[in-house]
């Protein structure tokens, strides 16, 4: 029997990779005071930063590209992306944004303020600073597994469905504008949300009158655990599960740069008129035309026809499949990580990883430095840097967990790339006592692991 899953791809065009020596890539990393963010581009051997934006394009979606009409307002290019976004999310009114975060830029500016408070299964990191940013608060209730990285479960994604219902009636619902579950989960660690636990946030939402939004970055991601683990779902076409999905939603936002496999773009999708009315009134003012919304013709074209192409099950097969792969290498080798492998990425344990290293050194971003030296790596922490707070005192009040996400760019990297990255986190595991943890010198107030300086504390 035949087992190995190959890609479902032909290489048509190529790029070279720039190497470095161990020597040069520590003075790069010291140069880039131990953050990631810092390092140029040419400076990293394998990327997996983020997977925001970094796929490759198919020949079908650069073919768009070329079709894409520019018209200020009305082109042709938009109304072929509205329809790709209607015939999945079911949602009547389409507003296209540059990316993910221009779309939670206008949607909490409306919807947040000062009091108000957002439940999410959990929060990623731009979508909590635009909440914070209209002085509202973000609230996290993963599941209880989800909270354990290295304990495997299904659906460690899902929502509490309990804790929500207790924090709606602590915080009141008239102080809640809407409730977030983000498919996958990525501060969670890529995990899938089942769609019995969708049925149920949205049952909760619904008693309460709270609507009920999607962070849909890697819905398509989603909607294949689905099929594959959810009862019931095994004969039913991505698609399908994707359309059950949007069906118990308010609204959704959408990132295009992940499981659209466009290099920029997002949208925002509606159901309620007024807020759309709302919306599109502030996209004029900070984006651009409601037909446009600061994209391209040509990126609305990509994204069109990148939104079809993800559905295929032959590409989410091989993709998850290569996540798992990688996770389960890790696994052999004693490597703490999290299980099962996610959607888009593999998830480093920096506690078990670096013991010895205090929260307040932040393992995570020392595990990132270390992964950069040893192999030119380039990774990012999901852990105290990213979304720890200070207390009254300025005392570090540390994340829930410490981890070190390898994002997976779409479609970029073979089987050797990921053979090399395992063998690279490997090597670094088994010397990982020599690893020093870090102090931060220089943040900004919102998003500061974007911009963190840090240095070693010897």
């Amino acid at each position: 029997m035949i087992k190995t899953i190959i890609e479902p791809f032909r290489i048509k065009s190529v790029e070279p990779i720039y190497f470095t020596t161990k020597e040069e890539r520590i003075d790069i990393l010291e140069k880039a005071f131990y953050n990631p963010f810092l390092i140029d581009a040419e400076h990293v051997l394998i990327d997996l930063l983020t997977d925001s934006g970094t796929s490759a394009m198919s020949s079908n979606q650069w073919a768009g590209i070329m079709q894409g009409d520019e018209s200020y307002a009305g082109s042709p290019s938009f109304f072929r992306f509205e329809k790709a976004v209607r015939e999945i999310t079911g949602m009547p009114i389409i507003i296209p944004t540059h990316q993910g975060r221009a779309s939670e830029k206008i949607l909490f500016s409306i919807t947040g303020g000062k009091g108000k408070y957002f439940l999410s299964n959990t929060l990623f990191d731009t979508t909590r600073a635009n909440i914070e940013f209209s002085g509202a608060e973000g609230i996290d209730l993963v599941c209880e597994e989800g909270k354990y990285p290295t304990v495997p479960a299904p659906f460690k994604g899902n929502m509490d469905v309990i804790a929500l219902t207790k924090a709606i009636e602590e915080k009141g619902a008239e102080n809640i504008p809407m409730v977030i579950m983000t498919i996958t989960n990525n501060s969670g660690g890529g995990q899938p949300v089942s769609m019995q636990n969708i049925r149920e946030t949205k049952a909760v939402c619904a008693a309460y009158n709270i609507p009920f939004f999607i962070d849909a970055c890697r819905f398509a991601e989603n909607a294949y655990f689905i099929k594959k683990r959810e009862e019931g779902y095994a004969n039913k076409t991505v698609k399908q599960i994707a359309n059950e999905i949007f069906s118990y939603a308010d609204g959704c936002t959408m990132s295009a740069k992940k499981d659209a496999f466009a290099n920029i773009g997002g949208f925002l999708a509606l159901k309620d008129e007024e807020l759309a009315r709302q919306c599109r009134n502030l996209l004029i003012i900070t984006e651009g035309f409601p037909t446009y919304g600061g994209l391209a013709g040509r990126d609305l074209e990509a994204i069109a026809i990148g939104l079809r192409e993800v559905m295929d099950e032959h590409y989410l097969q091989y993709r998850i499949r290569s996540i798992e792969y990688l996770t389960n290498k890790l696994v052999d080798a004693g490597v703490p990580v999290m299980q099962p492998g996610g959607g888009h990425a593999v998830y480093l344990d920096a506690k078990p990883f670096l013991p010895h290293i205090p929260v307040e050194q932040y393992p995570g971003q020392a595990l990132v430095g270390a992964l950069y030296v040893e192999g030119g790596i380039r990774s990012v922490e999901i852990g105290s840097l990213m979304f720890g707070k200070y207390d009254e005192n300025k005392k570090l009040i540390p994340a829930q967990m410490e981890l070190v996400r390898l994002a997976i760019p779409r479609r970029v990297y073979t089987q050797s790339h990921i053979d090399y990255v395992a063998e690279v986190i490997i090597e670094v595991f088994e010397k990982r006592s020599e690893i020093k943890g870090l102090t931060i010198t220089e943040e900004a107030p919102m998003l500061r692991h974007f911009t963190a300086k840090l240095k070693p504390i010897r």
